[in-house]
């Protein structure tokens, strides 16, 4: 693949607003997908399929970091994202769990191709066209993913919504404990990354669905709506400080450096 090198890295510093913005777009890419299904399918289509290219194409042909651009694009993959997981239970009736193990084995697939490819999977280290498109291509993928995963705890096996919350909850805690106690910055992020998945769409789900469905029955529209107001005025304040600027919070870490040896997310 063809690449060409960016002055500093294309995606924004990892810390505790990160990951809140990120279950925002969680959330309210599966409450937006129920949502724009129940007003017109064509229209999901358009906005989900057409709007996920024209954000990713305008994201990619950009040469820098910038967050309103980055932020709706993982909000564009959130919806798209959401249609791919659903898609294949809905027209072919696959059950989630294998939908999910179909989505395990291509992550993998690619993180191998990236890893080999680049010699590092780290998120710091999106300094080059091609890597920032082995990026994205992993996040889609984990959005495909931890959908699955999130549909297949709460319908298949049972556990409803509001119990998903409290098992995606702890497992989300998981890598950041297990970082702490030593294990590879990189793995610990990808794999709190596909949980923030699940757990942000359990909860757009309990707070939007039906009461006979599990959820408050605030309803998909609503919740997609108050959502989408937090998020603009989130990625607004990053845009506005900079905050979320590689280096904002402590000495950048070093992207030519193996992965092996990142120690910091």
């Amino acid at each position: 693949m063809a690449t060409r090198a960016f002055h500093s890295t294309k995606v924004p510093e990892v810390f505790l607003l990160f990951w809140i913005v990120k279950l925002l777009t969680t959330g309210m890419g599966e409450a937006g997908s129920d949502f724009l299904g129940t007003v017109s399918i064509p229209l999901a289509a358009v906005i989900g399929i057409g709007g996920f290219f024209l954000v990713l194409w305008l994201q990619l042909r950009a040469d820098r970091y910038q967050p309103v651009r980055y932020w709706t694009t993982v909000l564009g993959v959130a919806l798209f994202g959401t249609m791919i997981a659903d898609g294949p239970h809905v027209a072919l009736g696959t059950p989630y769990a294998v939908d999910a193990a179909i989505y395990l084995a291509l992550l993998c697939g690619l993180l191998a191709w990236w890893r080999a490819s680049e010699g590092t999977l780290s998120v710091h280290s999106i300094t080059t066209s091609r890597r920032e498109r082995f990026y994205w291509g992993a996040v889609l993928l984990t959005f495909g993913l931890g959908t699955a995963v999130g549909d297949a705890t709460a319908i298949e096996m049972g556990l409803g919504f509001a119990w998903s919350i409290v098992l995606f909850g702890v497992l989300i805690l998981v890598p950041l404990v297990l970082w702490r106690a030593g294990l590879n910055a990189t793995a610990a992020f990808w794999a709190a990354y596909v949980l923030t998945r699940p757990l942000g769409a359990s909860v757009a789900d309990w707070l939007g669905k039906s009461h006979s469905a599990g959820g408050l029955g605030w309803g998909d529209g609503t919740v997609t709506g108050l959502a989408l107001l937090i998020f603009a005025a989130l990625v607004t304040y990053l845009a506005v400080t900079h905050s979320d600027v590689e280096g904002s919070h402590g000495p950048a870490p070093d992207a030519g450096r193996p992965v092996d040896e990142l120690d910091a997310v």
